[in-house]
Formats: C-alpha cells, structure tokens, sequence
C-alpha cells in the first residue's frame, strides 16, 4: 500500500485543526471569565452605589417627614389648646349669664313670694281684726245681757 503524501498531509491538518481550535476555545473561556468578574465587579460597585444613594434619600426624606409631622403635630396642639380655651371662656360667659339671670328670676321670685306674704298677712290680719271687732262686739252684747239681769245677793 501506497500512501500518498497528500493523504497524511491531510490527515495530519485535520488533526491539528481541533487542537488550535481547542486552543482558541480555552482563550475564550478565560477571556469570558474574566470579562465575567470585570462585569460583576461593576455591578456590584454600582449596586454599592446605588443602595448607598438610596439609603441617604430614605434618610432624607425620613427626616423630611419627621419635621413635618412634628411642625404638624405642634400646629395641632395648639390650634387645640386655643380653641379649648375659647370654649372655656364662653362656656365661662354662658354661666355667668345663667347665674345672672337665675339671680334676677330668684329676686323676682322673692319680690313677688314677699308681696304675696305682705298680702296675705295684711288679709289675715284684717281678717282677725275683724273677727276680734266681732267677737268684742259679741261679748259687749252679752255683757249687756249680764248686767240687765238682777245680781243674786
């Protein structure tokens, strides 16, 4: 058997072809790998990044919201506290006109419960007067019966 030297030249360039190409495939396997932690590197930095920018947003506004609850809170408490003393200053006027007024009603009450009493009293005393009037009248009559009538001796 013959064999050519175009045929083991062939062969020989075949064999080889797998060899660089798994050379190739290495170098880009490493290539890739180290793009890979090149990339990851750069997220992780931004990542970093970011969350720390996130953070100091959430504390500022954090600190935001606190000041205006606080300026809130302070405005409500005292809104509260004056209208709460406006209701008791009126509340105080209303029962010192009550207590005005409950005075006049009790004056009249006892202006009126006197004049009443002087009333009556001056009836029943007219009428006793002249119940007494009568009765002395009754008694003189009698007395005069009394003394019309002989005396036992």
């Amino acid at each position: 058997m013959k064999v050519s030297w175009k045929v083991i030249l062939a062969v020989t360039l075949f064999s080889l072809v797998p060899l660089a190409l798994a050379q190739d495939v290495s170098s880009d396997v490493k290539k890739t790998a180290q793009d890979t932690g090149t990339d990851t590197k750069k997220a992780a930095k931004a990542t970093g990044h970011a969350t720390e920018k996130a953070a100091d947003k959430t504390a500022d506004a954090t600190k935001t919201a606190a000041t205006k609850t606080g300026h809130a809170t302070k405005k409500v408490a005292t809104t509260t506290g004056h209208d709460t003393k406006v209701a008791a200053d009126k509340t105080g006027h209303e029962t010192k006109v009550v207590a005005k007024d409950t005075a006049k009603g009790t004056e009249k009450a006892a202006d009126k419960t006197g004049h009443a009493t002087k009333v009556a009293a001056k009836k029943t005393g007219s009428a006793v007067k002249t119940g007494a009037e009568d009765t002395g009248h009754e008694m003189k009559k009698v007395g005069d019966k009394v003394e019309d009538k002989p005396k036992p001796q």
